[in-house]
């Protein structure tokens, strides 16, 4: 989820209306793409069409707010729960590779568009749907199911939505496919087993800004024994993000709102955080058929200047951030983010950000082929042992 910052001049640092229509109105942006082909047919192959239809069926039957509450968490639970168990190999795959994350992206948006245009029997009070859509958004991407059991190393990792969609409807994100593979699996490290928890995040701007990455790491990161953001970056190359900067650089979410500003925290911020991932012991050892670079570039406003500087060996002192390593986008602020929770807790916590390389298509236009298949399983296995490298160098 690289985007430099040079894209930021050619888009508008503006919002676009109508990306979170208010109840009566017109479905979200997302949810609007949920209506072609490609979407339709990613949920008929993979049996997850039929999961917004038991949604609604159990909204007909709620009499009350606590009611409601209870089964949109319910239905998230088991939707999230459902594509981990098929990418773990658990359950039917269909006719698509069980490693597909796209399944849970499209069938969520099929179950916050119901909810959206739900008429309850009762009155909804104040902004009440829009809190059982942001439980259902919270549940549906393990957001709130991340527990580690005691007696084992902890690591949490997180993954992503796909994005870009209006380029290619097709496009999945290797992040958020390797974050259903590794929920709640063991690795094998030199200090006894890991037990791996993760969550996928939204790609949108606003999400970032309401605190969601915030509240879904804070309770676990004091406990954690190593955490890893990821997320898609370059073609054919895992990166090490080095450095994360305190800027947005203006590209379109996948709620085609764009962005161009600091990032949002409260309180005084530093213009960079930094990994404390054994980035040395990782791009040292063979984790994979992609090479793994610790990439320490980054875009700066040299002190007293004014025109960004591409600085290939990190920041200057009293730079202002215009993209770390990996970009600008979302990708660079779940790190920045991340890392600067990690930093305010007073932890010296392994942790950082890496990219996967982009997942890529054969020479067709199928939904799915055999290259995208195996591409999408090589990146899964690689981030795998990433991990497991980092967890021997770190515990």
């Amino acid at each position: 989820m690289r985007v430099a910052w040079v894209s930021a001049v050619v888009v508008a640092a503006v919002t676009w209306a109508g990306a979170v229509p208010a109840h009566g109105e017109t479905a979200t942006v997302e949810e609007q793409r949920l209506a072609r082909a490609v979407p339709q047919e990613i949920l008929r192959l993979s049996g997850f069409d039929d999961v917004t239809a038991k949604f609604t069926r159990a909204l007909r039957d709620v009499r009350t707010y606590g009611e409601a509450e209870r089964v949109v968490a319910r239905h998230g639970e088991r939707l999230w729960r459902r594509a981990v168990d098929r990418a773990q190999g658990r359950g039917p795959a269909d006719g698509l590779a069980r490693e597909d994350d796209r399944p849970l992206y499209w069938a969520r948006l099929g179950m916050t568009r119901e909810l959206r245009n739900w008429q309850p029997s009762f009155a909804l009070p104040g902004n009440a749907r829009n809190r059982l859509i942001d439980r259902l958004e919270t549940a549906s991407r393990g957001e709130d199911s991340i527990r580690f059991p005691k007696g084992v190393r902890k690591i949490l990792v997180t993954g992503f939505d796909p994005f870009t969609l209006d380029r290619d409807t097709r496009i999945g994100n290797p992040s958020g496919a390797s974050a259903l593979a590794l929920d709640g699996t063991l690795i094998r490290t030199a200090a006894g087993p890991a037990r791996i928890e993760t969550a996928v995040f939204p790609v949108r701007w606003r999400d970032f800004a309401d605190g969601t990455v915030e509240r879904t790491l804070r309770p676990h990161l004091p406990r954690v024994d190593m955490f890893t953001t990821v997320s898609q970056g370059r073609v054919g190359r895992f990166d090490v993000e080095r450095y994360n900067g305190a800027w947005r650089g203006g590209s379109p979410d996948n709620e085609n709102v764009s962005k161009l500003e600091m990032i949002p925290v409260k309180g005084t911020q530093p213009q960079w955080t930094t990994t404390t991932l054994p980035y040395k012991a990782i791009t040292a050892a063979r984790t994979g058929r992609f090479p793994v670079y610790d990439n320490t570039q980054v875009t700066e406003i040299p002190a007293g200047g004014t025109t960004p500087v591409v600085r290939p060996d990190g920041p200057t002192e009293g730079s202002t951030a215009r993209a770390g390593g990996g970009g600008n986008y979302l990708s660079n602020e779940i790190a920045y983010r991340a890392t600067l929770l990690r930093d305010r807790l007073g932890l010296d916590t392994p942790g950082g950000h890496l990219h996967t390389p982009v997942l890529e298509f054969g020479q067709n236009e199928a939904v799915t082929d055999p290259t995208f298949e195996q591409n999408r399983r090589d990146i899964i296995t690689q981030v795998r042992t990433v991990l497991r490298v980092a967890a021997d160098a770190s515990f």
